[in-house]
């Protein structure tokens, strides 16, 4: 990454990583909802995708 960076004359910053501060806890009616609605956006966003993986 750097050195694509630098290549165009911008210094290269270093970036801590940022670690997870939050624990999902997925077991239970709460957790089957998150899942049950994210799972539902993603194939709301990404339809053509999963037509073009159903039909190869």
């Amino acid at each position: 990454m750097n050195t694509k960076v630098e290549k165009y004359g911008v210094k290269a910053v270093h970036r801590p990583k940022i670690k997870a501060t939050k624990e999902l806890d997925l077991s239970g009616a709460l957790g089957q909802q998150i899942i049950k609605s994210e799972t539902k956006l993603a194939l709301r966003t990404h339809v053509q995708t999963f037509k073009k993986l159903a039909y190869m």
